[in-house]
């Protein structure tokens, strides 16, 4: 029997699927671990600058003393590049490092005075001039997002863990208490960089929970 257009184009998506499953996790882990590596090791070698901008540090690393949190910023940023690298921990070891961007971009990055959206799209930018620079930051958290939301892929250790323990890939899930938890992990981040978007992811989470729990007993 002669494959219509339809059934080519299946085959083909499902083949993409595939290998999604594991080229685009593991481009995302190489990149992301060789930046946050180059950033660890150039604290980890420098000087520390944080005393200088401490007051610019949203709460609670504003009242941290600048080498504890230079310190717990080179390790993480080391670590967390290593476990990138292999694999292992991936979506706990992203969700790290994107906390510490959003940090990062509150104390450095973000522009100092919001008077209307236009300054907000002028630190839309690599180079500060004045208004910001979010834009390498915010690309950082976008390719976070999928190792944390979906993983480190087939080519990780973290998968040949579950393989070793012959667990099955989870079925995804859908409901209240997925959102939930989405909102979550976009909670804690902005609350450092946008306290009351943070207030508000967490109210949602905590909204979305309830209405899981119930529903999740009623059935």
């Amino acid at each position: 029997m002669k494959a219509s257009p339809l059934d080519i184009w299946t085959q083909l998506t499902a083949r993409l699927d595939g290998a999604g499953q594991s080229i685009p996790p593991l481009v995302l882990r190489l990149i992301m671990g060789w930046e946050f590596w180059e950033s660890g090791l150039e604290k980890l070698h420098g000087d520390n600058w944080f005393a200088d901008i401490q007051s610019r540090f949203p709460f609670p690393f504003d009242v941290i003393p600048p080498g504890l949190s230079w310190g717990l910023s080179t390790w993480f940023e080391l670590i967390g590049a290593v476990m990138l690298w292999i694999g292992l921990g991936t979506r706990l070891f992203a969700f790290v490092l994107l906390f510490l961007t959003f940090v990062a971009t509150a104390a450095v990055h973000w522009p100092s005075m919001l008077t209307m959206w236009s300054d907000l799209a002028k630190g839309y930018a690599i180079t500060d001039m004045g208004h910001g620079n979010f834009k390498l930051p915010l690309l950082f958290a976008v390719m976070l997002l999928p190792l944390i939301f979906s993983g480190g892929g087939r080519i990780s250790v973290d998968a040949l863990l579950a393989r070793w323990k012959g667990l099955a890939d989870p079925k995804p899930l859908h409901g209240p208490l997925t959102w939930a938890l989405a909102a979550a992990v976009f909670a804690l981040p902005f609350l450092m960089l946008i306290p009351a978007l943070g207030f508000a992811l967490a109210i949602a989470a905590v909204a979305f929970a309830i209405v899981g729990v119930r529903s999740a007993r009623a059935a």
